[in-house]
């Protein structure tokens, strides 16, 4: 493909899925590592392709949430990029088994994660919420290439009616990673080279997976699980689709301060750490229309756009990457019907 060799490798990936407009439009947006983009030649490093993926997904973000896409707009007509900290996703772990044809849980993502070069850096509690977090940094640049904080719905936390439906709504997902399309995925596992080509045909089908894989869910079923789980009821509508993107800003208290005096509807609260060093807040989730089951249109919660302050960890001198569970708890209250 000629637009391999006439640019980087990861520019090269993200104009091959978006197309040229859309391309230049993310890349402006983001600040990304001159080595990332420095990258060429004839195969396509793990590091490249996980900057391209996560690239499109935040494209796909903003497409899906305007308060961000208004956002990133003001920041780079005001001069501005965005430094793109971490993604989050939502997924849910039946009782049992897999859920539907998809791997339980977060094994849905760690076998596209963990060939690309990610590896676990945490694992946070978020028992208020029958979740369980982790935090997925790529190990040949994690302060550069944006983490994952991917979460897991528990469903056997809840009592047998709700893990009916449960299986009900979610047991007819279909698995977007069949055997015949995991190539490229198991080249990286080896540490097999994958050629420039064979990394655009791998792009968009990483891409598919965060995404819904389940069939419509009925407005009765929806109302079942938003009645005893929030969460449960977005990943109903919404389905493995980020839930959020995050900005890494320099100061997150004095943009909230900014962005409420504006008028964007940013959250009340800052969320900090228990250790001081993480600090959180984000836009209000967006409104989405979606099409239930039985052909009735709804408004619901959609995704959100976040930001994130982190200080140096004075134990390592590097960017604490960590997380925190109380903030992520705080955070997700974003997506709740009634935030």
């Amino acid at each position: 493909m000629a637009v391999g060799s006439e640019q980087g490798h990861v520019a090269a990936l993200v104009e091959a899925a978006l197309g040229q407009r859309a391309a230049q439009q993310a890349l402006t947006a983001l600040t990304i590592a001159p080595s990332l983009l420095a990258e060429g030649g004839s195969n396509v490093s793990r590091a490249a392709l996980a900057m391209a993926m996560n690239i499109v997904l935040f494209h796909g973000l903003l497409e899906r949430v305007p308060s961000g896409a208004a956002y990133v707009t003001d920041t780079v007509a005001r001069g501005g990029k965005v430094m793109f900290d971490h993604g989050a996703l939502r997924t849910v772990r039946m009782p049992q088994g897999p859920t539907g044809a998809l791997p339980p849980g977060e094994d849905a993502f760690t076998r596209i994660f963990l060939p690309l070069g990610y590896q676990l850096a945490g694992v946070y509690p978020l028992d208020r919420l029958k979740m369980t977090g982790r935090a997925y940094v790529h190990a040949d640049a994690p302060e550069d290439i944006p983490q994952f904080f991917l979460s897991e719905l528990h469903i056997d936390r809840f009592d047998p009616a709700f893990g009916e439906v449960a299986a009900r709504v979610f047991g007819t997902s279909r698995d977007p990673l069949d055997s015949q399309r995991h190539g490229a995925l198991d080249s990286y596992a080896r540490g097999e080279p994958v050629s420039f080509d064979r990394a655009v045909e791998a792009l968009p089908i990483l891409i598919s997976a965060f995404d819904r894989q389940h069939d419509p869910v009925s407005l009765d079923d929806y109302e079942q699980l938003l009645a005893r789980s929030h969460e449960a009821a977005w990943i109903a509508t919404e389905g493995n689709a980020f839930n959020h993107a995050t900005d890494r800003v320099r100061n997150v208290a004095a943009l909230a301060d900014r962005l409420r005096q504006e008028d964007w509807p940013i959250k009340d609260k800052i969320e900090i750490s228990r250790n001081g060093r993480v600090r959180q807040t984000a836009l209000r989730a967006d409104p989405v229309e979606r099409l239930f089951a039985g052909k009735e249109l709804r408004q619901v919660p959609g995704s959100f756009y976040e930001f994130i302050s982190r200080d140096v960890d004075p134990a390592t001198g590097r960017l604490d990457l960590s997380f925190d569970a109380s903030n992520a708890t705080g955070i997700f209250a974003m997506t709740s019907v009634k935030s």
